[in-house]
Formats: structure tokens, sequence, C-alpha cells
């Protein structure tokens, strides 16, 4: 392919709103938990059982897609994404009970785990040089597609009390946008194929101690994130706080954080930024677990502060540290990160249908930053100053 077709900026415009339509997902499902519990009779555990699919299914389709995507190529990969969020989004709207909420929350995990199968190893190899600070600028459309599904779902359900269709119907919109923008465009391979690095060389890759040390603490850095933020509906329902805009507050934050990644992580190193991030979250959700009323707001900074930077700094790290495990690599990473959060939301549901307070809940979910606090300490000690970044 004539390298000088493609597009870089245009590419990245893409990947950065269909990264919105997964962000745009998450939110939607923050506000359907309390609707589908109070209008169709759903428990807590339910929703915990018919969102997993959210994360699961992400899993299935990265574990499914990284290690063809080399060869298929990203944007097929990417063909698969649109057609499964159009039968997710289109079956949500029509979902009435758990089982068919399930069904149409698998459709969209599957097609959200397409999205960052392709999209992850497409930044890195359109930026080979500046791979971390580029993904975390990829990542900022995550928290950023939250914000605005959060606050269109406020605007639309709370303050002018439509049906909550409406809202689901909205996820056409990014859908349309970057569907058109990738027929468009062409796509370079990946950076692993143009490097010359052999098949059998990226799966020796995730074979090395310190990828399976990464992946394990994805494990936790992903739960710590996303399965509070997923349930906090349920979680600061006695908090005297509107969780949504709580929700836009902490993922809003999170956006402008990892705009200015490149900077802040090239002076504290990628290593010193995932010690710094479990330090701060798991403060911040000692805080959240006591607040109520306007602490919960302040509570949600320091927690924002904390996880802004844990998703996409662990998948730059794995693009530096290990590059030659590829698109295998960060999409083992993802892929696990999800898996673990469609684990985290059941028992969450559980200890809430026993009658756990949402604060007590969040007391049990500190525990995951403080067993990341030795881990990347260890880290830190063997990467230090080692592993920058160069600012974008």
């Amino acid at each position: 392919m004539d390298s000088q077709k493609i597009n870089a900026k245009k590419l990245f415009l893409m990947s950065r709103i269909a990264l919105i339509v997964t962000a745009i997902s998450f939110a939607l499902r923050a506000s359907l938990e309390p609707i589908f519990m109070h209008d169709y009779g759903l428990s807590a555990t339910d929703i915990g059982f018919a969102f997993g699919p959210a994360f699961y299914g992400f899993t299935i389709a990265m574990i499914v897609f990284g290690p063809i995507v080399d060869l298929w190529g990203m944007k097929n990969v990417l063909y698969i994404s649109i057609i499964a969020q159009l039968i997710g989004i289109t079956a949500t709207i029509f979902a009435t009970d758990m089982w068919s909420l399930f069904f149409a929350t698998l459709a969209i995990g599957i097609g959200n785990g397409s999205i960052e199968a392709a999209c992850n190893p497409l930044v890195a190899s359109i930026y080979p040089d500046n791979k971390a600070t580029m993904l975390n600028k990829f990542h900022v459309w995550f928290p950023g597609g939250i914000v605005i599904g959060s606050l269109v779902s406020y605007i639309l359900l709370d303050l002018l009390n439509l049906d909550w269709r409406l809202f689901v119907a909205t996820l056409y919109i990014p859908l349309v946008i970057y569907g058109w923008l990738l027929l468009k465009e062409k796509f370079p391979q990946t950076e692993r194929v143009t490097s010359g690095v052999s098949t059998g060389d990226m799966w020796k890759a995730i074979g090395k101690p310190l990828f399976i040390f990464m992946a394990f603490c994805m494990l936790l850095t992903a739960s710590t994130e996303l399965a509070t933020q997923q349930r906090i509906g349920s979680l600061l329902a006695n908090a005297n706080a509107q969780p949504m805009l709580v929700l836009a507050l902490t993922t809003g934050l999170m956006a402008i954080g990892r705009s200015f990644a490149g900077p802040v992580v090239h002076k504290l190193s990628t290593s010193g930024m995932l010690l710094f991030s479990a330090v701060i979250s798991f403060i911040g959700l000692v805080l959240l677990s006591y607040a109520s009323g306007a602490m919960v707001y302040a509570a949600a900074i320091v927690f924002a502060v904390g996880v802004c930077f844990f998703w996409p700094t662990m998948i730059g790290f794995v693009a530096e540290e290990i590059p030659e495990s590829g698109a295998l690599g960060l999409s083992i990473m993802g892929g696990l990160g999800m898996f673990s959060v469609s684990i985290i939301l059941p028992i969450m549901g559980v200890f809430m249908d026993t009658g756990t307070e949402g604060s007590q809940t969040l007391m049990y979910m500190a525990i995951l930053p403080a067993v990341l606090i030795v881990a990347f300490s260890g880290l830190y000690m063997k990467f230090g100053k080692k592993s920058k970044v160069a600012e974008a």
C-alpha cells in the first residue's frame, strides 16, 4: 500500500470517534441500571449478569481479533465493530428483561472490543515514535465520551424526563460518523508487520515474566477504574449526590488529564505514573466510601486523578517495553482488563443485594489499588526513569 495515501490525522480522528461509541455505551449502562431495576424488576445481581457481556464480549473480540489483526487488517476488524454495535444498540432499544438486555449488551461488547483490538495497534502504527503519549490522547475519548453520554443522559432523562430509548438512539450518531470515515480512509499495516517481528516472536513475548506481571496488574487497574464507574448509580444511591453528574465530573477530569499526558508521563515515567495512580486511586475510593453531599464531588475529583492514566499507561508501557508482543499483546491487556470487570460487577451486585451499603462496597474496591501500590512499587524500583515517553 502506498504510505503517502495514509492520512494519520484522519485515521486518528476516526479512532477517537469510534471510541466515543464505546464510551457512551458505558454511560448508557450506568443510566439504565436504576431504570431496569425500578421499572422492569431486575435485581442488582441481575443487572451485574446482564451487563457482564459488555466486558467479556469485549474480551472475546480482543482475544479473537488480536492474533489475526496483523494478517486480516485493522480495517476489516472495524467493519465487524460497526455491525456488532448496530445490532447491539438496536437490540437495547427493544430490551425488556434480563436476557434481552444480556444479548444486546453482548453485541455491544463485541463491537467495542473490536474497536480496541484494531485502534490500539493502529495508533501505535501511525505514531511509532510517540506511542504512549498518543495512546493516552486516543484514550482521552473514553472518559470524554462518558462525559458526553452522562450529560446527554442527565438532560434527556432527568431534566426533560424523556423515554430512555431516545437516549440509546443517540449512539447511532457517532456510529454513522466513524463508519463513513472508515469507508473513506486507507489503513497501514501494523507496526509488528512493518518492523519484521515474526509471529513466533510475538507469541514468545506474551510469555515473558514482565508481560505476565503487567497482565495481572491490568486485572486490578481496570476493575478499580471501570467497575466503580459502571455501578456509580447504585454505589452513591444513599450519598445525597447526583450519580450521573459525579460520573461526568470524574470522566471529564480524566479526559483533561489524558489530553496533557505527554508532559506528565514524560516527567514521571510510565512506571512512576502507574505507582502515583495506584496511591491516589486508593485514597479516592476510601474518601468516596465516607463522603456525603458536596464532599462526594470532592472525593470524586481525587478518584478521577488516580484512575486517569491507568488504562492508556498500562497499554503504553507494554507497547514500549514489550513491542514485539504487537497487536496480540495490546489485545490481551485490554481483553483481560475488561474481563476482570465482568467478574467484579456481579460480585458487587451480590454485596449490594445482601444489604451491604454502597459505601462499604467502595471500601472493598479500595483493596484493589492497595495491592497495586505494592506491585507498582516494585515496577518503579526496576524501571524508574527508564520508561520515559516523548512529549507530543
